[in-house]
């Protein structure tokens, strides 16, 4: 039987909510993944604290290509993972969660595929829907399930490098180009889940305005604080989301057909 990933911080990966929890790491060709293997309602869950067990990875230093890789070898076929983001729109405020569709890759020295040539060759894998649909609608059945309203089904997720945040100039820029979001942890994990043949969502929980857009200075402590206060919501929507995901073929499990597939 496939599993369900869930990619996040500490207060997601809550090990209360699973059922004959296991520790456990996994060797991969990029270096070691250290994460929590449970059941939920009958199915295999996977916790991957993407921070690290004490959030002691900045975003920038995040080993993204052995977390997707580990995954994949652990049988993982469906992602759900959790972000916080600042708003660049006005009508997106903070408390909200969202669901983005795009993204704006502006990170700048992270390994961001599998194939970089040699062995693994070169692979070209298309990205017009970066987050799988399919689930897109399962997280929005679940939030209508659990009665949250308080969830955009859009959005433009733009990615920095960080870990520093980022100028309000750069933030009038991403906004004017279309961004809706800012992050800096879902590019290239959204892009090696897809190369990865893995059906891929996140939530973003909007946890302040962005830079020039915020009445006040920005702190890590303002996002650990709004996410911490909104855990149970994401919490609850992601296990409501477990629970009524149904495995099924998916157009993400193909996306490297014309190369033959992805080779584990």
């Amino acid at each position: 039987m496939s599993a369900i990933a869930i990619i996040g911080g500490t207060g997601v990966c809550d090990v209360r909510m699973l059922e004959q929890v296991q520790e456990g790491s996994l060797d991969t060709f990029y270096g070691v993944i250290h994460y929590l293997r449970g059941t939920y309602k009958g199915k295999n869950v996977v916790f991957l604290p993407r921070h690290g067990k004490n959030h002691s990875i900045p975003p920038h230093l995040i080993n993204y290509r052995a977390n997707i890789l580990g995954l994949k070898r652990l049988g993982v076929s469906t992602i759900f993972s959790t972000t916080a983001v600042g708003s660049l729109n006005p009508e997106i405020k903070p408390n909200t969660l969202v669901i983005p569709d795009q993204f704006l890759d502006f990170t700048k020295s992270r390994h961001a595929s599998f194939f970089d040539g040699g062995e693994n060759g070169v692979v070209h894998v298309d990205m017009t829907e970066p987050y799988c649909q399919q689930l897109r609608q399962v997280i929005l059945e679940a939030a209508r399930s659990i009665q949250e309203e308080k969830i955009s089904p859009k959005g433009t997720y733009v990615c920095t490098e960080g870990p520093r945040f980022e100028t309000p100039a750069e933030i009038n820029m991403f906004a004017k180009w279309g961004g809706d979001l800012v992050g800096m942890t879902n590019v290239p994990e959204v892009c090696l889940a897809r190369e990865a043949e893995i059906c891929y969502i996140t939530i973003s929980m909007v946890t302040n305005f962005a830079a020039g857009i915020s009445p006040h200075q920005l702190t890590h402590e303002e996002v650990l604080a709004c996410m911490d206060e909104n855990a149970k919501r994401i919490r609850s929507l992601i296990m409501k989301a477990v629970e009524l995901y149904e495995d099924k073929d998916c157009s993400c499990r193909h996306a490297l057909s014309y190369y033959g597939g992805f080779m584990v």
